[in-house]
């Protein structure tokens, strides 16, 4: 039976000190934005939702957000323990609804108005501790996001983020990729990460596909080295690992058996300049191209 004036004990507080919580008390909970009081330490997703006036009941989601900024759905006839690490504060959503946004380059519809900066890196299939998270804003400077941080999808125009791994090297740490190059190899099903030593930046495509039957491997990673001022400056030769030999004739191809040391790694370089650049149209897919007929057309 409750007590006449009995003490609320806060989740949410209570997770963000980290102090302990014991069933024996009367707890505050957050749901959305408001918080209530409740009495029991055991509620199922239906008791949340009913709490909060979401109704009709199966017409509704409710999540538990976890402090690391993941979410956890409660099904209607799930128990929750509020008394268990990790409970801190609950969403809910309108199950009928759905949202779109682009990250990395691809469009995702997205059933609830929220979403969370770690759960957008989980959708672009990156590491949430490597890679940084960002929400373009046309016109304006980007805005950083972090792991916790809640989206609103609601708001008006299709949202737009891109994701760059984290530089933690004190002294090493480059320019990242513009947008538009990071939507390009995105919507190409590229896989690539940038690299920086010695002040270069240089971006890696991994396993790309050589022409067939033409080389002694099929798959190559490629290094661009981005020069300083990039995409305004255009990149010049390209590089390749492991190195290439024609099957024709058992050889390196021309200009192509000059080694570059980077990231502990020997490079074949392909010397292929590049003297028309136009600054403001061309970028990433301008000298993909030029890598490509490269491969195709060597020698």
């Amino acid at each position: 039976m409750t007590s006449q004036n009995p003490e609320y004990f806060d989740l949410e507080t209570a997770a963000r000190c980290g102090q302990p919580v014991t069933a024996d008390r009367y707890f505050k909970i957050r749901i959305d934005d408001r918080s209530y009081n409740v009495d029991d330490p055991k509620l199922t997703g239906s008791q949340l939702l009913r709490l909060s006036g979401k109704r009709p009941i199966d017409e509704h989601l409710v999540f538990l957000k976890l402090a690391n900024g993941g979410f956890e759905e409660i099904r209607l006839d799930e128990t929750v323990d509020l008394t268990q690490p990790g409970v801190e504060r609950f969403l809910t959503f309108d199950s009928s609804a759905s949202y779109r946004l682009v990250i990395d380059g691809e469009r995702i519809e997205w059933g609830a108005q929220l979403i969370t900066g770690l759960k957008l890196k989980q959708i672009a299939g990156v590491d949430p501790d490597k890679y940084a998270l960002w929400r373009e804003v046309r016109g304006s400077e980007d805005i950083e996001l972090v792991n916790e941080d809640i989206i609103d999808l609601s708001e008006p125009g299709l949202e737009r983020f891109f994701t760059v791994i984290a530089q933690t090297t004190a002294g090493d740490a480059g320019p990242a990729l513009p947008q538009a190059d990071q939507r390009y190899l995105s919507e190409q099903g590229y896989q690539y990460e940038l690299a920086h030593e010695a002040g270069q930046t240089a971006i890696i495509l991994k396993a790309v596909d050589l022409p067939k039957g033409r080389y002694d491997v099929e798959l190559a990673d490629i290094l661009i080295m981005l020069p300083p001022g990039y995409p305004d400056a255009p990149p010049d030769m390209f590089y390749c690992l492991p190195w290439l030999r024609l099957v024709a004739r058992g050889a390196y191809p021309n200009c192509a058996d000059v080694p570059l040391s980077f990231q502990g790694q020997t490079w074949q370089r392909w010397s292929r300049h590049n003297n028309e650049w136009r600054a403001g149209k061309d970028g990433i897919w301008t000298m993909l191209k030029r890598v490509e007929h490269a491969l195709a057309e060597a020698a």
